[in-house]
């Protein structure tokens, strides 16, 4: 068999390591219930001779209008829209060298130490995905889509209250808010609304009797799951002269106390009409993410070898070597990724995050024609807040 740091390796058992072990980090997203297994779209994918893009069709619901039955009317007749959903597989891979690992691996069960350190890193890559999806479909680019999600989007103007999230899912799909039933929270918010007795953490007792909070809570009745990988934005604020901590706002030439015009303009948000001469002050907020359980359909799809070893007998003396892949489908409900911004076979992380690749589902027809999916059921919303 082939070594690692003198040890045997042994790829099925590694790879059953990386199912069994626990990860240390919050990774919020890739757990809770969000996935809807998809298993059959690698049998899709192999139907239609490999790729890593396909569209699936959806069914639309009758609709048209109803017609005056008075025995003089003639019944006339409208076709249901059958819809499109592009649907995109991601493929990542990452090599590690011997030294790496070798001062972090102690311990009998060498390899179960490995493969720990290799899942917890993937699922950290998943849910930067999972982030980058979720920012993509907010930024779509799509006239229609664009309208559509700007009622998704509720923004508090200062921290989260206890109507916040109600009246934020209300706006973004009415008599439907039923269907959400998780939200995923940085732990500033968090924190602001056990202060007020609004979130109350769930308990365990573990083995020993000992009761501890979990990091899921409630709020408005919806499960909170607290991970600080939650989106930050940072940017800035209208101000005074004598605002604490106001910038000027100049055109070039920044020094003390000043702020480029163009620096204000590229970060995450600035006052719509802010020019030269004006005041700002740095600000943070803070995106919440609420959605229905299984919003995003999964499937690990796999690949050929998803790790193996590889010796190096050549580089400073010899050096082993561990390269891994993974190839999976992360596919929100009811959302397209067109590929409009896409420069090779897997979309980067940025290219998920780009607003140019999402649209949603619809009809494929252009111009007049083209129908979407209303979007009362697309259950996903975000809510932004100072805290």
């Amino acid at each position: 068999m082939a070594k690692f740091d003198s040890k045997t390796w042994n790829s099925n058992v590694f790879e059953k390591y990386m199912k069994k072990v626990q990860s240390t980090k919050e990774n919020a997203l890739i757990k809770n219930g969000l996935f809807d297994n998809k298993p059959n779209m690698t049998a899709r994918l192999r139907d239609e001779v490999g790729g890593n893009y396909f569209t699936e069709p959806i069914k639309g619901l009758l609709d048209g209008d109803v017609l005056n039955y008075d025995g003089v009317t003639n019944v006339s007749f409208t076709s249901r829209d059958t819809f499109e959903q592009g649907k995109i597989i991601i493929g990542r891979m990452k090599g590690w060298q011997e030294k790496d690992f070798s001062t972090e691996l102690t311990g009998i069960n060498w390899m179960e130490g490995m493969a720990a350190e290799v899942k917890e890193y993937y699922e950290g890559v998943d849910q930067a995905d999972l982030l980058a999806i979720l920012k993509g479909i907010f930024a779509t680019t799509d006239s229609a889509s664009a309208t559509a999600m700007a009622k998704h989007t509720y923004e508090v103007e200062d921290e989260l209250t206890a109507t916040s999230m109600n009246t934020g899912l209300q706006r973004a799909v009415g008599d439907k808010k039923k269907q959400f039933k998780i939200s995923f929270m940085h732990s500033l918010p968090a924190t602001n609304l056990e202060n007020l007795n609004l979130l109350q953490f769930l308990k365990y007792t573990d083995k020993d009797g000992i009761t501890r909070d979990l990091t899921i809570g409630t709020f408005n009745g919806k499960l909170v799951v607290v991970d600080d990988d939650m989106p930050i934005l940072n940017g800035y604020d209208e101000a005074t002269s004598s605002t604490t901590g106001a910038l000027k706002v100049v055109s070039s030439s920044a020094t003390a106390g000043q702020i480029l015009l163009s620096a204000v303009k590229a970060s995450d948000f600035y006052p719509d009409d802010v020019a030269a001469n004006d005041y700002v002050v740095p600000a943070t907020k803070y995106v919440t993410y609420v959605m229905a359980e299984k919003f995003f359909e999964y499937d690990n799809v796999g690949v050929k070898v998803p790790n193996e070893m590889v010796r190096d007998a050549v580089t400073n003396g010899g050096i082993d070597k561990l390269v891994t892949r993974q190839r999976k489908l992360f596919a929100p409900k009811y959302f397209s990724f067109t590929k409009a911004s896409m420069e090779t076979n897997s979309p980067t992380t940025a290219e998920l995050a780009n607003g140019a690749n999402w649209e949603i589902v619809n009809n494929g027809k252009t111009s007049t024609d083209k129908r979407y999916i209303n979007d009362k059921l697309i259950p996903v919303a975000r809510i932004i807040s100072r805290g």
